[in-house]
C-alpha cells in the first residue's frame, strides 16, 4: 500500500541517490518549484546524489541550459539522463537509417548533432516522408493539436515499413496551465495503426541504463546504491521504476492533481482508487516535492 507523505526528509536516509523527473516535479515547465529545489539541495548536502531523469527529446546540456532559467540550480542535481540521449545513441548508430523523417519542432534538430559516445556514426540526412528510411518523432509539429491529424502520414509510413524512434514517451505534459500533446502520443497512433515505435525514455529501459552510467560517473559505489525514483507520471516515472526494481515516489500534483484532489496532500481515498485503476503501487506518495 501507498504510504502518504509529508516531506521527502521523512524518507531521505533510506536512499543513495535519486532519479528525479524534472517536469511536473522540479518545475511547471516555466518556474521551478523553490521548495522541490530546495529538497533536493538539502539532500546532497548531507552526501546523497542526484540524477535527473527526463523525457525532454534533446541533449542534457540543453535540458540543464533550460532548467536554469526556469530557477533549477546547479546545487540541486549531480548529473542529467535524457530520453533525448539515449534514441540519439540509436538514431546515429543507424536505427532509423541514414534518409530519416522529423517530427518536431525547429529547435529539436539539435538531436542530429555528434554524440561523442558513438563511433563511426552513420551520415543522416531529412528528408521528405516519401524518402525516408525511418522517422526521428521528437513531438507534434503543432502540440496543442490532435494528434489524429497525423493519420495520413502514418499510414503511408506503415505501407512502407518505417521504424519510428519515440524521443520522448510521455504522452502529454502540462506547461504552466496549458495542457500539450507529447512525441509519446505520436508514438502511441503509429503503433496502434500497425506501425513499428521504438522507446528510449520512460519507462523504458535505455534511460534507466544511461542514468545509472551517469551515476557510476561520479559514485564509485553505485552498483549497491539504494535508489528511489520520483515523478508524477504514473505510467512512466512510476511504472519504470516498478520495471527497474526501484522504490518510488509519486508526485499527485502534477498530472493527476485532479483524480487525486490534490491541493496540498492528496485525497487517500482518491490516491488508492487512481493507482489500483492505473495498476501501478507507488512505494510512497506526496503532493508536491518538498
Amino acid at each position: 500500500m501507498t504510504q502518504i507523505i509529508e516531506t521527502f526528509s521523512e524518507i531521505a536516509d533510506n536512499y543513495d541517490a535519486l532519479f528525479v523527473d524534472l517536469w511536473g516535479c522540479m518545475h511547471n515547465g516555466l518556474t521551478a518549484y523553490p521548495d522541490a529545489v530546495k529538497a533536493m539541495e538539502d539532500y546532497r548536502a548531507k552526501g546523497g546524489k542526484v540524477i535527473y531523469v527526463t523525457n525532454a527529446p534533446r541533449a542534457w546540456h540543453l535540458v540543464s541550459e533550460q532548467m536554469h532559467g526556469f530557477g533549477v540550480t546547479k546545487d540541486s542535481y549531480d548529473a542529467i539522463s535524457t530520453s533525448g540521449d539515449a534514441a540519439r545513441v540509436a538514431m546515429h548508430t543507424g536505427a532509423a537509417g541514414k534518409k530519416v523523417w522529423f517530427i518536431g519542432e525547429e529547435r529539436d534538430k539539435t538531436v542530429f548533432e555528434p554524440i561523442n559516445v558513438v563511433e563511426n556514426p552513420v551520415d543522416l540526412e531529412i528528408v521528405t516522408l516519401e524518402e525516408a528510411e525511418g522517422i526521428v518523432n521528437c513531438g507534434p509539429f503543432d502540440t496543442k493539436a490532435d494528434p489524429s491529424v497525423m493519420r495520413p502520414e502514418f499510414l503511408l509510413a506503415k505501407q512502407k515499413g518505417l521504424p519510428m524512434l519515440c524521443f520522448n514517451p510521455d504522452i502529454i505534459i502540462d506547461r504552466g496551465e496549458e495542457r500539450e500533446w507529447c512525441a509519446g502520443a505520436l508514438a502511441q497512433l503509429y503503433t496502434e495503426m500497425g506501425g513499428e515505435s521504438l522507446y528510449f525514455g520512460k519507462p523504458h529501459p535505455p534511460i534507466y541504463d544511461l542514468a545509472r552510467r551517469r551515476l557510476a560517473q561520479i559514485d564509485p559505489n553505485a552498483e549497491q546504491a539504494r535508489i528511489l525514483c520520483i515523478g508524477d507520471g504514473i505510467k512512466t516515472d512510476i511504472l519504470g521504476a516498478e520495471g527497474e526494481g526501484y522504490d518510488s515516489l509519486f508526485i499527485t500534483g502534477g498530472l493527476a492533481a485532479a483524480e487525486t484532489a490534490t491541493k496540498v496532500h492528496p485525497d487517500a481515498d482518491l490516491l488508492k482508487s487512481y493507482v489500483s485503476k492505473e495498476m501501478q503501487n507507488p512505494t510512497y506518495a506526496i503532493g508536491f516535492l518538498r
